[in-house]
């Protein structure tokens, strides 16, 4: 299996896209400055692991359909959520998040104590570019995306600069992980696919700012 990611310029006149084939292999640095490091690793688990978390956690998991408000009207979020807390642990957390953070946690050495699920059914649902609340994550922690089902694409853009575009395919088992200070300068997207795509499952690892009302807090991308 071979990983695609793609960089571009917001002004492709100046700066030749270019897009890079990438081998299970190898950790890739999506980006690593002053404004934060990104990297990518198509394989945290075999292609049976991944299997196997995404049934259990598709069945076992009390998906939620969210509404918003934007602008002056309420709006449905496109994709279904859930949540859990690591730290202390939840009853009914199902086997496979607690496999996935420790893994997770192994690799990346954080403490984390959330994760938010996400559930994309299919090529319309999607998460607009955002950076996550700085006011909720602990400084100085990064956020780690592991990916199970379909594979969809993931846009990050610098907020200043040049605004360059990193696109990268995340692939069932893979990890995704972004240090703190890329919510300050960079957002992060799911844009909606008109291809024919399969449902796919995000577990976002969190270092939170746990409060008294910790089990409302908001759900990952």
């Amino acid at each position: 299996m071979r990983t695609n990611i793609r960089f571009e310029s917001v002004y492709p006149d100046r700066t030749a896209m270019s897009q890079l084939t990438l081998f299970d292999s190898r950790d890739t640095v999506l980006t690593d400055d002053e404004r934060g490091r990104i990297t990518y690793s198509p394989r945290l688990v075999g292609a049976a692991t991944a299997e196997r978390w995404f049934s259990e956690l598709r069945s076992g998991v009390n998906w939620r359909a969210e509404r918003r408000m934007m602008y002056d009207r309420e709006v449905d979020v496109p994709r279904l959520t859930g949540h859990f807390l690591l730290e202390p642990p939840a009853e009914n957390m199902p086997p496979a998040i607690v496999e996935a953070a420790r893994l997770v946690t192994d690799r990346i050495v954080a403490p984390f104590n959330t994760v938010g699920l996400n559930l994309y059914r299919d090529g319309r649902d999607s998460v607009a570019p955002h950076n996550d609340h700085l006011d909720e994550i602990r400084e100085g922690f990064p956020i780690a995306l592991v990916s199970l089902g379909a594979t969809r694409r993931m846009t990050i853009r610098a907020k200043a600069g040049s605004r360059r575009a990193i696109h990268v395919d995340l692939e069932a088992g893979s990890l995704f992980v972004m240090d703190y200070a890329t919510q300050i300068h960079y957002t992060h997207a799911v844009p909606k696919t008109d291809e024919p795509v399969g449902e796919r499952i995000s577990l976002a690892f969190r270092v939170k700012r746990l409060t008294s009302n910790s089990a409302s807090y908001r759900s990952a991308r």
